[in-house]
């Protein structure tokens, strides 16, 4: 495994700086595996195999972007875990940029309908790795991406410090996998633009399925309620907002 350039602590987290690594989330599961304990985490300048969910790629170019992930070890489910990643990076948002970021199921942060940030969460055993690609200094995004994506310095009108918002993220992430519980589910169900929303849910296999997001729950599977009036728990799929 690579050295990292340098280290640092935020709280329960032991921080390992990369100018470059072909993926955190990768680095971090290694670690695990080779005996890492609870609260490490990598953050990296630039990833040259970042990954999103379902094996998308995920690319960024150097400096633009907080790419980051932490270690929880633990047995229990991951869905609560996600939950608090998702609401501590929203906070985080909130609180260095000003900008009053929401969360779109299952993982995604997002102004309006315009892409923020990402979260991908994978295991081995106990070792819980949630991923975080946060958009933070874009000078402007490529055609494809110019609709259904944003980043924080142009959505707060300044530059934002990358290191602000790491701290900003891992303090808020251990503060509400510290509180975990109901509170916490109820916390998530506020910031999800989701819920209310008539959807098209898209799942690996099987037909979409078109209705109206009214519930989460307790481990972050998504209830629609289809035309008919029949609610339907989603755990894996991913969402499209209609209009």
């Amino acid at each position: 495994m690579p050295a990292p350039d340098r280290t640092s602590e935020v709280g329960r987290w032991r921080v390992e700086h990369f100018a470059e690594l072909d993926s955190t989330n990768r680095h971090v599961l290694d670690a695990a595996r080779a005996g890492a304990a609870d609260g490490l985490v990598a953050v990296a300048d630039v990833q040259t195999a970042g990954r999103g969910r379902l094996d998308r790629t995920w690319q960024a170019p150097p400096g633009s972007s907080l790419l980051v992930s932490a270690l929880v070890r633990t047995p229990g489910d991951a869905g609560p875990v996600v939950m608090a990643a998702a609401i501590a990076l929203a906070g985080a948002v909130d609180r260095v940029t000003g900008v009053p970021a929401t969360l779109k199921w299952p993982n995604d942060l997002v102004v309006g309908d315009r892409k923020l940030a990402g979260l991908l969460a994978e295991r081995d055993g106990d070792a819980l790795v949630v991923g975080v690609g946060c958009n933070v200094n874009w000078d402007e995004f490529p055609a494809d991406l110019v609709a259904s994506a944003t980043s924080c310095n142009l959505e707060a009108g300044r530059p934002v410090d990358r290191d602000e918002l790491l701290v900003a993220f891992l303090a808020g992430f251990a503060d509400v996998l510290d509180r975990a519980g109901p509170d916490v589910v109820d916390e998530y169900r506020t910031r999800l633009a989701t819920l209310g929303r008539r959807v098209r849910v898209e799942p690996v296999r099987g037909d979409p399925l078109v209705g109206t997001a009214v519930d989460v729950t307790d481990d972050g599977a998504l209830v629609v309620r289809d035309d008919a009036g029949t609610d339907h728990t989603v755990a894996t799929a991913d969402v499209v907002h209609l209009r």
